[in-house]
């Protein structure tokens, strides 16, 4: 699904690009968009169904736990094989989804309301990641309790996703280290640093790379290998984009993204 063929009203009627607009007017922004309000209001409900049948709490922190450490190998796992496939764009009810929740993001990495991951594939994701091995371990209370804290992982890390794509340099270095990871993602060789906020299993996957000169330049690094040879035996993503594989104003608007980060 295209984005920009959502009907939105007040703030959310207008594009917005996280590398013309501050932390504050980010914040602001990030408290109204109706994802992160749904995936607030669904952990709360994950920690009502606690709250009704609640686990023992030693149970309810091993599911957190469990929770919390699956979250970033799902991210990896999903970011290097999934979006990162070139598959996807094969199969005519796929490629609309693999357009909306990835291509788009790389042809434009600063476009707010595409940086943000759809639900229809974000919830499901998280509930089939979380609720079995919650249950597993301490039953219906420990399924609510992992929910709910795959849900508020989900809004932490997209919010520290935007943060990164915001057009300053961080003082804190942790802020600084992960920024500069995702920035050569994005601008410089997308087969690595697939992590947003946590890097082990980039280390571990053998992907992660410390800077743009430690790697050769990705020639597919904005359209993902969806080149124009591609998309002519494949044209269902370029159909969708209205014809278009790449954005020349977005080049323009986005170059020296790696020095700012630097």
């Amino acid at each position: 699904m295209n984005s920009k063929a959502i009907r939105r009203t007040g703030f959310w009627s207008q594009s917005h690009h996280l590398d013309r607009m501050t932390l504050r007017q980010l914040i602001v922004a990030y408290l109204q968009y109706p994802a992160i309000l749904l995936y607030l209001g669904l952990a709360a409900v994950g920690i009502g169904a606690w709250f009704y049948r609640p686990a023992t709490i030693g149970g309810s922190l091993l599911s957190i736990a469990a929770a919390v450490l699956l979250f970033p190998i799902v991210w990896y796992a999903l970011h290097r094989w999934v979006l990162h496939s070139r598959w996807m764009w094969k199969i005519s009810w796929l490629a609309g989804t693999w357009k909306r929740i990835h291509y788009d993001h790389h042809q434009d990495p600063n476009h707010l309301e595409v940086l943000f991951g759809s639900p229809m594939n974000v919830v499901p994701t998280v509930a089939f990641s979380t609720i079995p091995v919650g249950y597993l371990i301490a039953g219906p209370g420990g399924a609510a309790a992992a929910f709910a804290t795959g849900m508020i992982q989900t809004c932490v890390n997209e919010f520290f996703h935007c943060i990164q794509h915001l057009s300053y340099k961080p003082t804190n270095t942790w802020l600084l280290h992960m920024k500069q990871r995702h920035m050569e993602h994005h601008f410089h060789d997308e087969t690595g640093n697939f992590g947003i906020t946590n890097f082990w299993w980039d280390h571990l996957g053998r992907t992660y790379y410390p800077g743009a000169a430690n790697r050769k330049k990705s020639p597919t690094v904005f359209n993902l290998g969806y080149t124009d040879e591609v998309a002519e035996a494949y044209p269902r993503v370029r159909d969708l984009s209205g014809g278009v594989i790449a954005t020349a104003e977005f080049r323009k608007r986005n170059k020296g993204a790696l020095d700012r980060a630097a």
